[in-house]
């Protein structure tokens, strides 16, 4: 289950999606992120055989296994970076932050293979695993210096004389060499950049793909990735076959073999792709300026302007009648991060250069058509406004265009702080991850390539949230080109050092809870459970309210089938009740962890309100043992009755019973048709009356029944649609879940309290150790309501 090596897979086919092998072996580019499902090897392009619970990020950077982790609600934003001048006495700090830091080395000792989170040791160092926290230095050796460009008045057309302008002006590159010396992560990243890129050289160029109607995204975010990785070798070795590679992969982006002739090229019928190629060639441009001929900075210039930043010009005037730019009007998503973000990239890297005012006109656009939107994705409690995987495009976007613009014209221009709510986005990254992999619930979108969690490194220094920083630094997908320039080194301390255990998320859109017994122990309890709207999310989530899952033991029981085939006719048709995409098993109410009553989709015009979300408080310290106490808890419930026109009261309740060793689901109901309870696992299941034994490996989940309504037992079936769902599309198909089950209770019409207990087989837990706790109505719950 542990590796720590995790690199560029050289045996991705290029031309077909259908033959890629990684841990998860989706089969299909979209369908390959974390889930709480494993799918199997060499699948069927387009169809998406889920295996096993939980999987993480990235498909084709998977990086060394780098450690660490972060925490807590610091103070408000600050615009400038750790290089400020240090105090008086936080010298002395730094140099001891440092010196633990390379004593301790990566805090993480490896990764786990199947979930690709990192593994922490059982221990406790007081040294190092202390309250996350920022150490100013002026030391050369141990933290950024101040950049020297400070405009007076900042404007995004006028930009920095010296190059590279883009995330990583001169002064950084200056000053990596010796920070890489001193601090363990920069030097595991390094070396997983050079390494990565050296995988990327000996691969032929990215073959044109166009995939359907989701473009030719995989090669343009491909491309990026591996634009970036020569760059900043070339960068740190001067050796320009570094810069011959990356000028391959720029001609053959442009080439009469790669897609249509004419300025479509780029296929910005599906804007993404065009946006992901400006900012590759915006990258390439730039940080290889110093070494371009006057010929091929030319030709970049042209064929980005001719198949990038013109098309942008006329997405934004819809002047071709196509509706290209259909992202730029209320799009509170990652479309308009992407969009805008690529678009300000090219523009900053030829402004100056550029002599057709294409670069300048669109800087008057995108800055601020990105601050009404792609800023506003991001909930009031911090949630990501599309699903959690989603949220690694729209932030990586963002992050791009914030930096660009901060170093390139010495300001954001409010792009990280318009949104005051933005800086919690940083938590809601955390809380969503699981020990095994994210609460995925909704589509989790195509192959990531050159997307990251990297924008937590950003986001921890602008906002002063260390904690962001030490949780990211540890993830498989850090060691990549923007960590060597987002990160700040003179961060210390662990972020689950007073971080609390349990987190509510209230905003009416979203509402979900997370709940766990610790943050650093791969086999710890976690609970994700949500309520929410199920409109306004971009149409990427499910029918879902009352959706849950469930990891102990070091792996997930109850988990999500996520995105379908987004190539299915009408799949992103629109969020109504009509709506063809919920005919797909995948987004329909059947395909959730939640109840169905008379076998019907839940209501899109649902508006749950939660009931209760309470807590104990109970926060790791700083050993990464947890030692919880016995009435350590917490509950979220919610009344759901608007989600079915069917039912005359529904409200669902989670807790933690024991210590945190046990949860309870909890459904006080009535309903005018048919119940049906639905849980989807890779558990072989052996049910029993009202219990069931779950097993997976060599762990045991008991699950049972309490105070079982009459004629009530557990039912094991395909995740397959029902007989009774309306057909789909003509041709269309769902995809096979193989090695899913569906675990059921089914009742009759009337009126109920579901009470379902969850056991996790802990090892030196006998049966009596385990409680059964009484019989509480959901309006009566309380933190001690339970007790025995």
């Amino acid at each position: 289950m542990a590796s720590n090596n995790y690199s560029y897979n050289a045996t991705y086919n290029h031309s077909n999606a259908s033959n890629i092998h990684t841990p998860y072996g989706s089969g299909d580019p979209y369908y390959n992120e974390s889930t709480g499902f494993i799918s199997p090897n060499a699948s069927k392009k387009g169809t998406n055989k889920w295996v096993k619970i939980g999987i993480p990020v990235a498909l084709v950077v998977v990086a060394a296994a780098v450690v660490g982790i972060v925490l807590g609600v610091r103070s408000s934003h600050k615009s400038e970076s750790s290089a400020s001048s240090a105090a008086p006495g936080s010298e002395a700090a730094a140099s001891q932050a440092a010196s633990v830091k390379n004593q301790v080395g990566i805090f993480a000792t490896a990764t786990d293979s199947q979930y690709l989170l990192p593994i922490y040791p059982s221990t406790t160092n007081a040294a190092a695993y202390t309250t996350p926290t920022f150490n100013p230095s002026n030391n050369a050796a141990l933290a950024w210096p101040a950049d020297p460009f400070k405009p007076s008045n900042p404007s995004p057309t006028s930009v920095r004389s010296d190059r590279p302008r883009l995330i990583a002006p001169s002064y950084k590159w200056d000053a990596l060499p010796d920070l890489i010396k001193n601090d363990p992560y920069l030097k595991a990243w390094n070396e997983t950049i050079f390494g990565n890129a050296t995988a990327y050289y000996s691969l032929p160029v990215v073959q044109y793909f166009m995939d359907g109607d989701s473009g030719i995204l995989d090669n343009a975010r491909e491309i990026k990735m591996r634009i970036k990785a020569f760059a900043y070798v070339y960068r740190l070795t001067k050796d320009t076959k570094w810069v011959d590679r990356a000028y391959k992969e720029l001609q053959n982006a442009v080439s009469d073999s790669f897609g249509p002739s004419g300025d479509l090229k780029w296929n910005p019928t599906h804007f993404l792709d065009t946006a992901e190629f400006t900012a590759a060639f915006g990258y390439a441009y730039d940080w290889l300026y110093d070494v371009w001929t006057d010929d091929q900075k030319s030709e970049i210039r042209q064929n980005m302007i001719t198949y990038g930043l013109n098309r942008g010009v006329i997405a934004y005037s819809n002047s071709d009648n196509l509706f290209t730019g259909w992202w730029t009007n209320n799009t509170q998503g990652n479309w308009n991060c992407v969009c805008n973000g690529g678009l300000t990239v090219g523009s900053l890297a030829i402004l100056g250069d550029d002599t057709t005012g294409t670069a300048e006109k669109l800087l008057g656009m995108t800055v601020d058509n990105a601050k009404n939107n792609c800023a506003q994705a991001v909930s009031t409690d911090g949630t990501w406004t599309e699903t959690a995987n989603y949220w690694y495009f729209g932030t990586t976007g963002h992050a791009e265009m914030a930096s660009s613009l901060q170093t390139a014209t010495g300001s954001d221009y409010d792009l990280l702080k318009v949104n005051p709510n933005f800086w919690k986005t940083g938590l809601f990254h955390m809380y969503v991850t699981g020990p095994g992999s994210l609460f995925a619930y909704g589509d989790h979108g195509p192959n990531k390539f050159s997307t990251t969690a990297n924008a937590m490194l950003l986001y921890g220094d602008y906002f002063n949230h260390p904690e962001f920083v030490l949780f990211q630094r540890d993830q498989h997908d850090a060691p990549e080109p923007w960590s060597m320039f987002w990160y700040n080194p003179t961060v210390s301390g662990a972020f689950w050092d007073n971080m609390p255990l349990d987190h509510f998320f209230t905003d009416e859109l979203d509402q979900w809870a997370a709940m766990r017994s610790s943050w650093t122990d791969e086999n710890a309890l976690y609970v994700g459970m949500k309520f929410g709207k199920l409109q306004g999310h971009q149409t990427h989530n499910d029918l879902d309210a009352g959706d849950f899952v469930i990891d102990a033991l070091g792996t997930r029981w109850a988990g999500e089938l996520g995105s379908g085939d987004y190539r299915s006719e009408n799949y992103f048709s629109n969020d109504t009740q009509g709506s063809e995409r919920w005919l797909y098993y995948r987004k329909r109410t059947e395909g959730q962890n939640t109840v169905l009553v008379n076998a019907d989709n839940q209501l899109v015009t649902a508006s749950p309100q939660i009931l209760q979300n309470l807590t104990s408080g109970t926060a790791q310290g700083s050993s990464t043992v947890m030692d919880i106490p016995s009435d350590s808890t917490a509950l979220f419930t919610g009344d759901l009755t608007s989600a079915y026109d069917t039912v005359t009261s529904w409200k669902r309740g989670v807790r933690l019973l024991n210590g945190r060793k046990q949860v309870l689901i909890q459904d006080d109901i009535n309903a005018s048709q048919g119940i049906m309870w639905r849980m989807h696992t890779n558990a072989t299941v052996k049910a029993d009356g009202a219990s069931a034994t779950l097993t997976i490996g060599d762990k045991t989940m008991q699950m049972s029944i309490l105070n079982a309504p009459s004629g009530a037992s557990i039912a094991t079936g395909p995740a397959q649609r029902l007989s009774t769902d309306p057909p789909l599309i003509d041709n269309q198909v769902d995809q096979p879940n193989p090695g899913v089950t569906v675990v059921s209770i089914s009742l009759p019409a009337g009126t109920y309290s579901l009470q379902v207990l969850f056991n996790p087989q802990w090892e030196g837990m006998s049966s009596s150790d385990f409680v059964t706790p009484p019989s509480v109505a959901i309006d009566s719950w309380s933190l001690t309501s339970h007790n025995s």
